[in-house]
C-alpha cells in the first residue's frame, strides 16, 4: 500500500506552502520528512489526511484517494497537543478508540500494554493536565496507534522529550514498522531521520531539494569526511589533490575529500611523519548534504 503524491501544490493566497511535490512513500518502511519551520512538512501531512485540500496534484494510498471511509487505517500524531486536559487517560483513549470502531475492552487491554511499555502503568486514572509534557506526548502517541493503523503519520514526535523518552518512542516506532505499519514522520533532527529512515525527503520552502533512499543519497553525493587525530601539524594535508575541505579540530583535523581514493593519498602523505591515533573515513552526514544542496546551514 504505497502512498503516492504527484505534483502536489498547496497555495495560501499567492504563497505556495507546498510546490509541485512528487514523492512515493514505500509501504512497511519509515519515511522521513526534514525541513526547517515553514518548509511545508505539516501542510503536506494535512493534505495526506484530507484535512486540507490540495490546490492541484493528486494524493493516493494503494492507488485510491484517502477519504473518511479509510480513516480507521490511519494514525496521526500532530505536532501540537490535541488531548482534552480534564479527561482521565483511560477515558480519553477509550473515546478516541471508539471513534476508530474499537470495542471498549479491546481498547483498555491495548492501553494497559502501552502504559506498561512506556513505564507509566499507574497513569490510567490520571488527568492529562496532571502529566508532564513528555508523558502527555506518550499518551498522545498511544492515541495515534491504539487502533493498530496501517499508515502512521507522526509530526515532530520527539520534540520536547528528554533522551530516555526519545529512545523509548523511537523503539516503539521501529517495532511498529517491523509489524508492518508504514510510517511517515517529520523532524528537525537530522540524526533521528538518519537513524530510523530508509527513505527521506528534505524540503525547503515547499520544494523537495533531496529525495530518495538514504543509502543512494549518500552514495551519489560522493564526498566523504575523513578524521585524523595526530601528534603533529597536519595543515600541509590540505594541499593533497582531492582534499576540498580542511578544518582544525582539538585532536587533529577533519577533511572533506572528493572520494575514497583521496583517503589513500592522504594516508601516504602522513606516513612516517609522527604518531597517528585515528584515521577514520565517514559517509557524509545529512547535514553536510543539506548545506551543499540548500546553500545554507540547517538549524
Amino acid at each position: 500500500m504505497t502512498l503516492q503524491l504527484t505534483n502536489v501544490t498547496k497555495k495560501f493566497g499567492s504563497v505556495a506552502a507546498v510546490d509541485q511535490l512528487t514523492i512515493e512513500i514505500p509501504e512497511k518502511q519509515i519515511f522521513g520528512f526534514l525541513g526547517a519551520n515553514g518548509a511545508g512538512k505539516t501542510t503536506t501531512f494535512r493534505m495526506i489526511l484530507g484535512l486540507l485540500d490540495e490546490t492541484s496534484g493528486d494524493i493516493s494510498w494503494d492507488g485510491k484517494p484517502i477519504d473518511y471511509s479509510r480513516s480507521n487505517y490511519i494514525g496521526y500524531l500532530p505536532e501540537e497537543r490535541g488531548l482534552y486536559p480534564k479527561l482521565k487517560v483511560k477515558d480519553q483513549i477509550v473515546y478516541l478508540g471508539r471513534l476508530r470502531g474499537m470495542k471498549k475492552n479491546d481498547i483498555l487491554s491495548e492501553l494497559k500494554v502501552w502504559l506498561e511499555r512506556f513505564k507509566v502503568p499507574d497513569y490510567l486514572d490520571k488527568k492529562i493536565e496532571e502529566l508532564s509534557k513528555g508523558n502527555q506526548q506518550k499518551i498522545q502517541f498511544i492515541s495515534a496507534v491504539i487502533h493498530q493503523p496501517k499508515l502512521l503519520i507522526l509530526d515532530e514526535p520527539f520534540s520536547g522529550l528528554d533522551p530516555v523518552n526519545v529512545e523509548m518512542l523511537k523503539q516503539a516506532v521501529v517495532d511498529l514498522k517491523n509489524q508492518g505499519t508504514s510510517i511517515v514522520f517529520s523532524s528537525h533532527r537530522m540524526e533521528h531521520v538518519e537513524e530510523l529512515c530508509e527513505h527521506l525527503c528534505i524540503m525547503q520552502q515547499g520544494k523537495p531539494i533531496v529525495h530518495g533512499a538514504l543509502k543512494e543519497i549518500k552514495r551519489s553525493f560522493g564526498k566523504k569526511n575523513l578524521f585524523i587525530h595526530a601528534d603533529f601539524d597536519l595543515s600541509y594535508i590540505q594541499d593533497v589533490p582531492g582534499v576540498i575541505g580542511f578544518k582544525n579540530i582539538p585532536e587533529g583535523c577533519k577533511l572533506v575529500i572528493e572520494n575514497e581514493e583521496t583517503s589513500q593519498k592522504v594516508f601516504t602523505a602522513i606516513q612516517g611523519k609522527g604518531f597517528v591515533r585515528k584515521f577514520e573515513l565517514e559517509e557524509p552526514s545529512l547535514n553536510d548534504i543539506f548545506i551543499e544542496k540548500a546553500g545554507e546551514s540547517y538549524e
